[in-house]
């Protein structure tokens, strides 16, 4: 790491006051804090709505349809002022590389699955939005208070949905028992509601760590908040999913103490319980004899949906049914038909299995560079915390943010890994949104690592890595810092290699 960073040349700039008024954190000290200008804040309430759904509790509101808007505004911005975007070419990095090529994967399956119209109507009202807006977060995330900035925006999000949950939609009895769960959650159903918290927690607890002063207190609350609206929800998956987060980050957040890991927790499993409604444990418990559930013996339990789904890929190798068209061939093509009387109802049923989802619509490649998206995030970014210098842990507030990240997105992704495995989340934006905040890490952390080195020692210097562009800053494209670049990159053993 030392000869990496001695390998970035030093660039000595005037006008280093101006450089901390556009919203670069100094490195050598200074409090994090959100950045203001019009691009970040057109995308900070995107974040929120795109999220949490907020909008669609008021009706007057939803029919504005402004998370739409926002997406014109935030393009419109971006492309008259190119100056706030980083210039780096994010398809450099590969968690946009695998974003990128399954766009490309989505329009093949389009031309090949059994209905073009379907997956063609899917992609252009709903998929290419959630691509829009997962690159407009990756080109917008130029340094590490852009990435905190919109980290908040989904805890924020998160801390919403909880207190929707807790004080405004209501929980029902499922069916004959005494079980309770939400219900009436507009467009999450309870069991979406778990995979969107889960990466949230573990977001949650990323600004827990690396945050100082009273935000605390509002983070405790959302944390508090997100682990109640999980048990209220009734999910399994959501439980599971919780449970997951809290032993990866008992094992993996090692920049925190042990006891702080485990006062943090004991305080989310006290909002758990606290938050559970009637039958909760019970249902719970069902998860430990799956064979007794309908999901393991019904003609449409997730058991019978996932061999089918194999069998789909089986029939569709290489692009699969289309996107979105699970369902379609639920009712054209699958083999349950053969078992039910035609002129009956027959179920249109959802994958409700993401990696099945993945893999029957967009075929085998498309289910591999999907998976790599989910794993490729936990297993590249702990691999290079390890790089990462070990002074960062107890350094700055930039440093620790950053240390920070190397862990807790991994545990985000985790959460992700196991709640996605109960619904059809694979072309939703959750995961999208951390491949963004993914490439936001790796360029913030080269930044960083610019700002902080020079040429005659390895400690830590702030020099100025931004050349001034009229009223904003974009990074430098001049030969010495491309030469840099790829001499850190491309370190022997190095983990922090941005490229796929």
């Amino acid at each position: 790491m030392n000869a990496a960073l001695r390998t970035i040349p030093h660039r000595s700039t005037s006008g280093a006051r101006s450089h901390m008024a556009v919203g670069v954190a100094s490195a050598t000290g200074g409090d994090l804090s959100i950045v203001r200008d019009p691009l970040r804040l057109l995308l900070f309430a995107l974040t929120i709505l795109t999220v949490s759904r907020v909008h669609q509790h008021y009706p007057l509101l939803m029919k504005l349809r402004p998370a739409l808007l926002l997406v014109i505004a935030a393009t419109g911005y971006a492309y008259l002022n190119p100056r706030f975007l980083t210039r780096e070419n994010v398809l450099k990095l590969w968690p946009m590389r695998l974003v990128a090529v399954l766009g490309i994967l989505a329009c093949c399956s389009a031309v090949f699955g059994i209905s073009l119209g379907h997956t063609a109507t899917f992609f252009l009202e709903w998929y290419v939005k959630t691509l829009v807006y997962a690159f407009l977060l990756a080109v917008s995330i130029r340094h590490v208070r852009d990435l905190y900035t919109f980290v908040w925006a989904y805890v924020l999000s998160c801390g919403i949905l909880s207190f929707f949950s807790l004080f405004v939609f209501g929980i029902t009895k499922t069916g004959t028992s005494d079980f309770q769960r939400l219900s009436n959650l507009y467009t999450y159903d309870s069991n979406d509601l778990g995979v969107v918290l889960t990466i949230g927690l573990a977001l949650t607890l990323l600004l827990l760590v690396s945050t100082r002063g009273s935000r605390r207190w509002l983070l405790f609350a959302i944390l508090a908040g997100i682990s109640a609206t999980i048990a209220r929800s009734g999910s399994r998956g959501g439980f599971l999913g919780l449970i997951a987060v809290a032993v990866a980050a008992l094992i993996l957040a090692n920049g925190v103490s042990v006891a702080r890991r485990g006062l943090i927790l004991v305080a989310a499993g006290v909002a758990l319980m606290l938050g559970a409604p009637a039958g909760y444990w019970k249902q719970m418990s069902t998860v430990l004899e799956p064979k007794g559930d309908y999901n393991y013996s019904t003609l449409d339990g997730r058991k019978a949906l996932a061999q089918r789904g194999l069998g789909y890929m089986e029939m569709y190798p290489l692009f699969g049914l289309g996107m979105d068209n699970f369902s379609r061939a639920e009712c054209t093509i699958s083999p349950k038909l053969e078992q039910l009387n035609r002129t009956g109802p027959i179920r249109c049923t959802a994958p409700h299995n993401s990696y099945i989802q993945a893999g029957a619509e967009l075929g085998v490649p498309g289910l591999l560079v999907w998976a790599s998206l989910v794993l490729g995030v936990i297993y590249r970014l702990l691999r290079i915390r390890r790089r990462l210098p070990r002074s960062w842990r107890r350094g700055t507030d930039t440093e620790r943010f950053l240390y920070g990240a190397a862990g807790f997105f991994p545990l985000a992704m985790i959460g992700f890994a196991v709640t996605a495995f109960f619904v059809s989340f694979a072309w939703a934006d959750p995961i999208y949104i951390m491949a963004a905040f993914t490439a936001g890490f790796y360029m913030s952390v080269h930044t960083h690592l610019q700002e902080t080195s020079g040429p005659k020692s390895s400690a830590p210097q702030a020099h100025q890595a931004f050349s001034h562009q009229g009223a904003g800053w974009r990074v430098s494209q001049g030969v010495e810092r491309l030469r840099a670049m790829r001499s850190f990159h491309s370190e022997p053993g190095s983990t922090a290699t941005i490229n796929a």
